[in-house]
């Protein structure tokens, strides 16, 4: 006896309904994407193997595994992939846009030194500098702060083999970092900075996430202001968010670009 619903093949019927499977789409950086099963809606942070990390629109970040369909790109199913990374068609590049040196070992620290204000800035000139800096041989060390920077170079007793450049933030006409700027004049030390209140400032809105930095009242705290602003428990929490926005110079103001890469060209100059 044969089924009037199904007809002779049963299977046949499953065949032609069967749905087929959702898109695959590369996970690029910044595409947005909702968590189908969460509802957890926000765009592509970072790609590890088997997982995604995404972060809404109030900063908050979660990671996801790749399951087929598991995402919603425009209301409708699909699967993330790794994005497929183009082979290089040109000189690899190190993060400052320089022509990356294969096989080079690092070379022996040289007398010169570039100083900046703090941790966060040693850490953001490591990031895009780094790499061209050990061809160079030069350290980058931190201060706390540089109120007493005219002490400091000449304890560094700076002469034409041994130069000092120092990178100081908010470096504006009038301000109290200008002024110490100005007391040290020694031609064997190159004191420049960038426009920025504070270090994190320097990298591009965009790049963080956020449409801009907030603007933060006078006498309040500027890193505390912007985590208060931003919805941000704590400045360590931000600054792992900056931190890890920063890829290459492109994440960067060109106020510091422009200053750091002065420095690099005159503590590596050649002695007269």
């Amino acid at each position: 006896m044969r089924s009037r619903d199904y007809g002779p093949d049963v299977l046949a019927r499953e065949k032609r309904t069967r749905p087929a499977p959702p898109p695959t789409v590369e996970a690029d950086r910044e595409l947005v994407v909702e968590d189908a099963a969460t509802g957890f809606c926000g765009a592509v942070v970072d790609v590890e193997a088997g997982g995604v990390l995404l972060e809404d629109r109030h900063g908050r970040r979660r990671a996801f595994p790749l399951a087929p369909g598991a995402f919603l790109l425009d209301g409708r199913p699909v699967t993330l992939i790794r994005p497929q990374r183009a082979a290089p068609t040109g000189p690899a590049r190190t993060a400052s846009g320089s022509v990356a040196v294969r096989g080079h070992p690092a070379r022996v620290a040289q007398a010169s030194r570039i100083y900046v204000e703090g941790l966060h800035d040693a850490a953001l000139v490591e990031r895009i500098w780094g790499d061209d800096l050990r061809i160079e041989g030069v350290v980058v060390e931190s201060l706390d702060g540089v109120d007493d920077l005219p002490a400091v170079v000449a304890s560094f007793r700076p002469g034409p083999r041994r130069r000092l450049g120092v990178l100081v933030d908010h470096l504006v006409a009038g301000s109290k970092e200008s002024r110490i700027a100005a007391a040290v004049t020694s031609p064997h030390v190159l004191v420049t900075g960038h426009p920025y209140v504070d270090i994190w400032q320097a990298v591009k809105p965009a790049s963080v996430g956020i449409a801009a930095w907030p603007r933060v009242p006078p006498g309040e705290p500027w890193k505390e202001g912007v985590c208060r602003a931003l919805g941000v428990a704590e400045p360590v929490d931000m600054w792992r968010r900056v931190l890890a926005s920063v890829r290459s110079y492109t994440d960067i103001e060109v106020g510091l670009l422009g200053a750091v890469e002065r420095l690099i060209d005159f503590v590596t100059a050649a002695a007269p």
